[in-house]
């Protein structure tokens, strides 16, 4: 699913709500995650899962073709670990073929 259609879709479980007023909504929370990210705090969203920046360290790396030996920058790279309730309902709290509350079926 990408961005446009998540608005979709919770514009047409929403009739009350404009769907351009959906799409600023979910464009300012992700901005918000993206903002709490770059001064480096942990974003924690229950039973859906944790945002957060891990460190990775300057080293050497190497250039497939040539074989040669290049260095590489210490790198801030963003990182998400699921929550419980979403990894059960993965794993085995759900039936796959099961609606869900953001089936279309409805």
């Amino acid at each position: 699913m990408i961005k446009s259609e998540l608005v979709e879709r919770i514009a047409a479980r929403n009739p009350h709500l404009y769907q351009r007023d959906v799409e600023h909504l979910v464009n300012a929370i992700l901005e918000e995650i993206v903002t709490a990210l770059s001064r480096g705090d942990r974003v924690e969203l229950r039973g859906f899962g944790a945002f957060s920046v891990k460190n990775r360290p300057a080293r050497t790396g190497r250039n497939p073709r040539t074989g040669e030996q290049v260095p590489v920058s210490e790198k801030f790279v963003p990182f998400f670990k699921t929550g419980k309730e979403m990894r059960e309902r993965l794993n085995n709290g759900a039936d796959p073929g099961a609606e869900t509350d953001f089936d279309d079926e409805d």
